[in-house]
């Protein structure tokens, strides 16, 4: 489905029926990245996906997506499907956008899974890496694509997923290049939002990956300490959904039930 929003569209789906599950997808990725697990989760919920800003079936709204700006973009979609409140699940880029939303509208949410994402601003060091990522985008955003995708994964794993890797990379070779230099830029501007973690009233969990090559693990479980979030760990990568599928719908589903 599709909504006008400030003269572009925003492409969406929306599942079966129940208490409203939001499913944002990362950086590069889109709506499609859930779609093994829409079947199983829309059973008892009635589950939203959303192609963020600049990716998938989207267009983009100027030279930077800010997490808010992708957030205000989620919120049109809401406010036209008349949900209220609702459990946001959101992976890596989508987490950051989750958390942009929840500092806004702390009362629209149940809950939220925070999957291979973090609560905290990017280092100084991590913003300097996107200022390379964004050069290396404009020089040649196939092969940038090509690499960052392969990245993402545990390195044992490359091999064992070498044709999902094909494929999501080709998929992600279709995000133009003002959506991928957008979203960087936004990424690297975002605030620190770690305060949500102890400040809200939702259900919070946050799954890692112990080999997670983007992401550093113990940052990631020193946030959440002294916090009531619920935290679930694998032994693989940045891409949990892939590397380890059938345990992270039985944490997610369990999670949800739960709220």
């Amino acid at each position: 489905m599709i909504l006008e929003y400030k003269g572009t569209n925003i492409y969406y789906t929306d599942t079966g029926k129940g208490r409203a599950l939001v499913l944002l997808h990362g950086f590069l990725e889109n709506a499609n990245m859930w779609k093994p697990f829409i079947s199983a989760l829309s059973k008892k919920n009635r589950v939203i996906c959303i192609d963020l800003l600049g990716h998938g079936k989207t267009g983009c709204l100027g030279y930077v997506h800010s997490m808010e700006l992708m957030a205000e973009a989620v919120e049109a979609v809401l406010k036209k499907l008349k949900i209220r409140r609702s459990t946001f699940v959101g992976h890596s880029m989508g987490g950051y956008v989750a958390l942009a939303f929840a500092e806004k509208n702390p009362d629209a949410l149940r809950g939220l899974c925070l999957m291979n994402s973090t609560s905290r601003a990017d280092s100084e060091e991590k913003k300097q890496n996107r200022d390379r990522a964004i050069l290396a985008v404009k020089q040649n955003h196939k092969t940038f694509i090509r690499m960052a995708i392969a990245n993402l994964f545990r390195p044992k794993n490359r091999k064992l997923f070498a044709s999902t890797i094909k494929e999501i990379t080709k998929e992600a070779q279709q995000t133009p290049l003002q959506g991928i230099v957008a979203a960087l830029e936004g990424m690297k501007i975002r605030d620190d939002r770690e305060a949500l973690l102890h400040f809200t009233p939702f259900k919070k969990m946050m799954v890692l990956g112990k080999k997670d090559p983007v992401l550093d693990y113990e940052a990631l479980v020193t946030q959440t300490q002294n916090t009531e979030v619920e935290v679930v760990e694998f032994p693989d990568g940045h891409m949990s959904q892939i590397e380890n599928k059938d345990e992270f719908l039985q944490i997610l589903t369990h999670f949800v039930e739960n709220i």
